[in-house]
């Protein structure tokens, strides 16, 4: 299991995190999202050891993860931008990762590499941006590590890579209960592979859950006719006669308050991760500014 517990980071007078507590459960795929500016990259290097707290803390099962070598043994990140040494070669970053995570696996790289299919010999900075995220992906899932954390990690990526890339992912997780954390503003993605979620704005943790759990207690609801009084409706809109509800409360319960009304036409619907993120941060009255060139 992997903790924040009470985090918070300033950098001058700006708080970056503010008393952020976040939990990945082991053998979990978790997906931290949230509007530019939130704190997660923030959050991710405090995770991975790069940033020490001013206040509270980050554990690896109840050990510190901040200058402990064994912790970090255990975890690996792949961030928005890739870094490799600045002449390295594949086979020279592989040497590399050989010698710092104990349980690198040579066997798995050279099976990954009929994957990836990528250049042995060649200078990984003249490689293109997806490829050298492919390289990345080939030295951290040889690292073998616990815990591996993603920072917009098939950005670059084509949609059959793409692919690719999350199916070793949910691979790793099915096998070996590999823990992933990844931050991406690709929520439909997200939705297709996360089992937990956590929402984070302005440095703090809104909400966090489950994905079957947030969907299962916010629904949907187009309705013509009689809304009932009980509904907790979040937002409403209207298209002629027939309305748009967000409603907390779960689809059965909502469609049984529903059938009591007994309206001309209803209809409940789950929600999108997106429509969940957007809801939540009450971003679906913000206007979409134009500018007319």
């Amino acid at each position: 299991m992997l903790k924040m517990c009470n985090v918070t980071k300033h950098f001058g007078t700006f708080k970056a995190l503010d008393g952020l507590n976040m939990t990945v459960p082991k053998g979990a795929v978790y997906g931290l999202v949230g509007p530019n500016g939130a704190g997660k990259s923030t959050a991710i290097r405090h995770l991975t050891g790069v940033y020490r707290p001013d206040a509270g803390e980050v554990l690896l099962e109840d050990t510190p993860v901040f200058e402990n070598v064994a912790a970090k043994e255990r975890l690996c990140c792949i961030g928005d931008e890739v870094f490799f040494f600045p002449s390295a070669t594949l086979a020279d970053m592989c040497s590399y990762y050989a010698g710092i995570y104990p349980r690198f696996d040579k066997a798995l790289f050279y099976r990954l590499q009929e994957v990836f299919g990528l250049n042995l010999k060649g200078q990984l900075r003249r490689f293109s941006k997806g490829m050298q995220k492919q390289a990345a992906f080939q030295l951290a899932l040889s690292a073998r590590p616990e815990v591996l954390i993603l920072d917009e990690p098939v950005d670059g990526l084509d949609p059959v890579m793409r692919r690719q890339v999350w199916s070793l992912l949910l691979a790793e997780v099915a096998e070996r209960q590999t823990t992933v954390l990844i931050s991406s503003h690709n929520l439909r993605e997200l939705e297709d592979i996360c089992d937990h979620v956590g929402i984070m704005d302005h440095g703090k943790m809104l909400l966090e859950r489950s994905l079957a759990d947030m969907q299962g207690s916010t629904v949907k609801v187009q309705v013509a006719g009689k809304v009932p009084e009980d509904l907790q409706i979040l937002h409403e809109s209207h298209s002629g006669r027939l309305q748009t509800l967000i409603v907390r409360g779960t689809a059965e319960e909502t469609e049984r308050k529903l059938q009591k009304a007994d309206p001309a036409y209803f209809d409940v619907l789950p929600l999108s991760l997106e429509e969940i993120f957007i809801y939540e941060l009450g971003g679906v009255n913000d206007a979409v500014k134009t500018i007319l060139l």
